[in-house]
């Protein structure tokens, strides 16, 4: 056993030859502390001498706590002190949980809607074992005493507007907290909270949008300092005299301008100028940077001219700066993963159903090709069995509704085919078919493909077919 001062969890004995005193609690094979203090052993009884008395908190006791874990359903809040006890409660009761329904006598989405994260409140608690529970629905006395802009760390005033019964006198915020009676040091706060009351359809519409879109109600052009909002812009490097003035941005010739991606934290504006001014005169380098001054990792290179602009996207594209790999592009130019490509093969495209599990593509096209040159079969499967119907790229200049007619009503292995022109967007023209449900927006607007289906399946309230060959 030590005889130095020990912290909780700290090892102070052995069990069963040792006994547990107060102060010391076992765990399996060991004796711990669970108080800071001195240990002492008489008659075989390990204990520890706290260093100041501590207390137990018990069922009733009004703690005052700060909020340190918020989560949907619960929060969880460090114990500061117990009113009318004063000391420290013993490491086991240093923490309790305040479960969403238990902060206000009103309807709460999650608790972050009437508790944040440094709220300063006062609980009572409601149960010891096996975990601390405390509520701030008892009295008007509980609930938030002090609470902080989550966004520039100012004082919230008591205020009401609406929902909200808090405003920042810094950034104009607004927001709720379940407050007690005695916020701010001030009295009456509690009957801000509006008990029992119904959010107005404006709270209620943006609490549909989540937690995201409720996490703030900033003012326009206002940080979250209180600062006006100061937009990061061009640097201009003093040679071209293009690019000071004013602050605005210069005008740059078609590729001279760069963007270059996936730059270390460590690589600086000036550290940009010196890697591509080797490759031509620049008018402009600048390194992105965060509200803190911290790189984004991407900056922007305007070059005097697109050779040396093409020369520097050859040289450095796809090489390491700093260890980082970095990708340089033309700022300019459209993505080509931002374009629409065309889907799907190149023709008028037919749909072909209530097809046999047997039949295959290369049957489906040589029915099709007796009638239009064929570009392109599809057939829909269900990993390897056919889904029982497909599609069928015919040539554009190919009369597609003499196809269809030709080929309406046909029977291939034992089943009677339908055929129809498919619609790009999913439906099919009119023309051939079971009447209108079946024509583009059919129910609901499903498509073409997930009517075929849901009837080839059986499903969607039709009668079921027979057994398929």
């Amino acid at each position: 056993m030590t005889t130095s001062l020990v912290t909780p969890g700290a090892k102070v004995g052995h069990h069963p030859s040792q006994i547990a005193g107060p102060g010391v609690a076992v765990q399996g094979d060991d004796l711990i502390a669970t108080v800071v203090g001195q240990p002492t052993e008489a008659d075989g009884v390990i204990s520890v001498l706290p260093a100041r008395h501590v207390i137990n908190i018990d069922i009733g006791d009004r703690i005052i706590a700060t909020v340190d874990k918020v989560q949907e359903k619960n929060a969880e809040v460090v114990v500061l002190a117990v009113e009318g006890k004063g000391e420290a409660p013993v490491a086991t009761q240093l923490r309790a949980q305040v479960r969403v329904t238990d902060i206000v006598d009103r309807f709460l989405h999650q608790v972050s809607d009437g508790l944040r994260r440094r709220d300063v409140c006062r609980l009572t608690v409601t149960a010891v074992d096996p975990v601390l529970r405390a509520d701030m629905r008892q009295d008007a006395g509980d609930g938030v005493l002090h609470a902080l802009c989550q966004h520039c760390g100012a004082s919230l005033n008591a205020e009401q507007d609406g929902d909200w019964n808090l405003r920042c006198p810094t950034c104009d915020e607004r927001t709720f907290r379940a407050l007690a009676d005695g916020y701010g040091g001030g009295e009456g706060a509690s009957a801000l909270n509006g008990d029992g009351k119904r959010w107005s359809g404006a709270s209620e519409a943006l609490f549909a949008k989540g937690p995201a879109a409720r996490a703030s109600f900033l003012a326009e052009d206002v940080r979250e300092d209180g600062r006006p909002r100061d937009y990061p812009r061009f640097e201009s490097d003093g040679r071209s005299g293009g690019g000071g003035g004013g602050g605005r941005r210069p005008s740059h010739a078609p590729g001279c301008r760069l963007f270059i991606g996936g730059l270390d934290r460590g690589v600086d504006t000036d550290k940009l100028r010196e890697i591509f001014g080797a490759h031509g005169e620049m008018s402009d380098c600048v390194v992105m940077t965060d509200d803190a001054g911290a790189s984004r990792g991407f900056g922007f290179v305007t070059f005097t001219s697109k050779a040396s602009a093409d020369a520097a996207v050859k040289a450095l594209d796809q090489t390491k700066i700093n260890g980082r790999k970095v990708g340089v592009r033309d700022a300019d130019a459209k993505q080509e993963q931002g374009e629409r490509k065309p889907r799907g093969p190149k023709g008028t495209k037919l749909y072909v159903g209530n097809l046999s599990f047997g039949t295959d593509a290369d049957a489906l096209k040589a029915l099709v090709a007796e009638h239009a040159d064929v570009v392109a079969v599809e057939l829909a499967m269900d990993g390897e069995r056919s889904k029982g119907f497909g599609f069928v790229f015919i040539d554009p200049a190919a009369d597609a509704e003499a196809v269809v007619g030709a080929l309406k009503g046909n029977e291939v292995d034992g089943r009677t085919i339908r055929v129809d022109v498919a619609k790009s967007g999913g439906g099919r023209r009119g023309g051939g078919g079971r009447g209108g449900d079946r024509d583009g927006g059919g129910k609901g607007g499903e498509s073409r493909e997930e009517r075929a289906k849901r009837e080839e399946a059986g499903g969607g309230g039709r009668r079921r077919r027979g057994r398929r060959n």
